[in-house]
């Protein structure tokens, strides 16, 4: 039996009774769910657990819309780029695209809602120069510019749920699951039928307790390729709430029309790491207005029947924008998110205006992960190690899993181990909810999105790796378990109001021309004197990859002469740069072993520092990986890149502690083993030493007086002290 009960969400399905009872027993269970493809026998909802069943508000009803394929969803697609060689040139629009996804809608006028641009001089085509063929599904242009390159920007229906079309492929369902065609709430008769159905649902279904939407309305962007292979991934993508009947509203709220090309953008469909145009912040604005009307009755009609409504942060929850102005009108009882790691826990965690929050945590029981000669309890372990640093910062309320029971159960080890996990959840929660934990600073992530995609930077699929990200992410994990408290700022709100009085250190971190470095913002001149007046004031400054980075009046990066460094573009080749001497030693480094050089993943090349005055951390391979330089009465800090890593962690506590001029607090609540972390909750009386390896520690442990004593600890142990 489990020491504690509750907090934790448990799957099940049909015929599973006796053992979902067992491991409800003993992981503590006080919650079970179904799973996309999984049903509850009715034995199960008579267990001594609440009951979530998952619900598709606009999926999962095709004897409806196949009534009204009118109503299915759409988006904006581009066609490869195509050259002509003569004046006539046939466009396969559709090549590359998989047709039991999504098919061209002809039923609205191509003429009017498509765009053919010539992308080798950005102007669109006259509608009179071009004709669609929809036997063959081309489009015909006549005059062409030989030897330019053409797309088409078209429309499209989506007559198949991609969460769906994943799973289904994962597990084979064959065609025993029948495809799920997803319809627009938007149009009349699906927004009707999703209000009475939902009604009927209620009714129908006395046992369910929590009703657990995945998630409203609108998918993320993910389309498939000819192989049923993905073909674009974005998961804050907007480009699959697209329609006529969109855009047309967007004119009316807004004054003005939008154009395909603002969805397909140039082929980039707009994903998070582009600066965003103001037309398409508009139209998150727009969007998001909408769905947060639509489902709060929604909502309203499952609290008139007595259930909680709880909407999973996934699939299709675009609109929904939890740290958005319009998430509050919604009215959910809980959110719940699936867990990467801690930055992905934080963004669970942090979210405003629900009752509580829940984590759904890695492996999902789903074939791929559990299958014989495979150990999930490894997964497990590093999905728990690396949320658990931001579970002692803000936990979430609940943790859950999700899959096929029956898979997990094959697997005592996994079994045993999540036994574990779970009452280690508990303990914790006990003590650390509603406490706030000892902060030594206040940092803030500046980005062209602010606090809108707050703990959401650089990612591209919900935490699946990718080689251009990873050096940059590793600085919100790092964070997400860190004694530091983070905020997330724009460009527009540091122009409008200054950077806020208590941030002690600004980040800015990415590649150059991404939304997260700034891009065409850094051309700003109120913008550059913000930052450059807080830091002269005695602010911080700590630069990853190509801070700031926008060519301009001798300038790459735009804050070169806080950061101390700027990048060669081959440009000042002809000027000699003679600061090539890295510092012997230096606080920033100070727990570095002796020749140890960090990772800086990816990193950057070609930096060079821009005078003596710039303190050299490292230097390699002819240029600076890492500096550090004054400015006026702060200080600035550059770092070629930062993947997750618990020697990275300390480098980054380390830089903004010297960014902020606040050295002599970082031995406070502080562990000499950067493996071992301490997080302190004064209001409680209490603190934490915590060991996030898998391997036996020893550590010197300071507390907030800086009083130090040694501490050992087992693999993975918490150990909790009295203040």
């Amino acid at each position: 039996m489990a020491k504690s009960k509750g907090r934790l969400t448990l799957p099940s399905e049909r015929n599973f009774l006796a053992q979902t009872q067992e491991l409800l027993d003993r992981w503590g269970a006080d919650a079970i769910r179904d799973s996309d493809g999984t049903k509850l026998e009715e034995a199960v909802k008579d267990l001594d657990a609440s009951i979530y069943t998952t619900y598709f508000v606009a999926r999962n009803h095709n004897d409806f819309i196949k009534d009204h394929m009118e109503e299915c969803q759409q988006l904006y697609l581009m066609s490869p780029f195509h050259t002509a060689s003569q004046e006539s040139l046939a466009i396969d629009f559709m090549q590359g695209y998989y047709r039991e996804q999504v098919v061209p809608d002809y039923h609205h006028d191509p003429k009017e809602w498509w765009e053919v641009i010539n992308r080798t001089t950005g102007q669109v085509v006259p509608s009179s120069q071009w004709q669609v063929d929809q036997e063959r599904d081309l489009v015909m242009v006549e005059g062409a510019e030989p030897f330019h390159e053409y797309t088409v920007s078209f429309l499209v229906y989506k007559i198949w749920d991609p969460t769906q079309m994943y799973n289904h492929i994962t597990n084979n369902w064959g065609d025993s699951v029948a495809h799920d065609i997803p319809f627009d709430v938007r149009q009349p008769h699906s927004n009707r039928f999703m209000s009475d159905y939902l009604r009927r649902w209620c009714q129908e279904n006395p046992k369910t307790d929590v009703v657990r939407f995945t998630t409203f309305f609108y998918h993320f962007t993910l389309v498939f390729n000819d192989k049923a292979k993905e073909k674009f991934v974005d998961w804050f993508g907007y480009g699959a709430s697209v329609s006529p009947a969109a855009i047309l509203a967007f004119q009316e709220a807004k004054g003005y029309r939008l154009r395909p090309e603002d969805f397909v953008d140039q082929g980039y469909y707009n994903t998070a790491f582009r600066v965003p145009s103001k037309a398409y912040l508009d139209y998150v604005d727009f969007q998001s207005h909408f769905v947060a009307q639509e489902a709060k009755k929604l909502v309203d009609i499952v609290h008139e029947a007595g259930k909680e409504a709880m909407m999973f942060l996934g699939d299709n929850w675009i609109g929904t924008e939890p740290y958005g102005p319009y998430f509050k009108d919604i009215g959910l009882d809980a959110v719940v998110g699936s867990v990467g790691g801690g930055a992905t826990l934080r963004m669970i965690a942090d979210i405003p205006h629900v009752k509580y929050t829940e984590g759904r945590f890695l492996p999902y029981f789903f074939p791929d992960t559990f299958y014989e000669g495979n150990d999930p309890t490894i997964e497990a372990n590093e999905n728990w190690l690396t949320a658990r640093r931001a579970i002692m910062r803000k936990p979430v309320d609940r943790i859950g899993y999700g899959g096929y029971l029956s898979l997990a159960y094959k697997f005592p080890k996994f079994v045993s181990y999540i036994e574990e996990v779970a009452d280690e959840f508990r303990d914790i929660y006990a003590i650390v909810k509603d406490t706030k934990p000892y902060v030594g600073l206040k940092v803030g992530i500046l980005n062209a999105w602010g606090a809108l995609r707050t703990w959401q930077t650089h990612m591209v699929a919900h935490a699946l790796h990718y080689k251009q990200i990873y050096s940059y992410l590793g600085i919100l994990e790092a964070l997400s378990g860190a004694a530091v408290e983070v905020v997330f700022l724009s460009f527009d709100q540091v122009i409008a109001d200054g950077v806020p009085a208590d941030v002690d250190v600004l980040i800015n971190a990415g590649d150059a021309g991404t939304a997260f470095s700034g891009g065409q913002h850094w051309a700003r001149p109120e913008l550059l004197s913000a930052i450059r007046r807080f830091v002269y004031q005695g602010g911080g400054l700590v630069g990853v990859g190509e801070p700031s980075a926008h060519l301009q009046n001798g300038r790459f990066f735009q804050l070169a002469e806080i950061l101390g460094v700027d990048k060669e573009l081959g440009f000042s080749l002809s000027t000699d740069k003679y600061f090539t001497q890295a510092q012997g030693s230096h606080f920033i480094t100070a727990d570095l072993v002796t020749g140890q050089v960090p990772d800086f993943g990816e990193s950057m090349h070609n930096l060079y520092a821009l005078s003596e005055e710039t303190e050299i951390l490292e230097y390699s391979n002819g240029e600076v990986h890492m500096a550090a330089h004054d400015y006026g009465q702060g200080r600035g800090v550059y770092l070629a890149g930062l993947p997750y890593s618990i020697d990275n962690t300390r480098l980054l506590m380390r830089a903004l502690y010297y960014a902020a001029h606040k050295e002599a607090d970082f031995n406070k609540w502080h562990s000499s083993n950067s493996a071992v972390e301490v997080h302190a909750y004064p209001a409680k009386g209490k603190y934490a030493v915590v060991n996030n390896t898998a391997e036996p520690q020893v550590t010197t442990v300071y507390d907030g007086q800086g009083i130090s004593k040694e501490v050992s600890l087992a693999a993975s142990e918490i150990r909790w002290e009295e203040i």
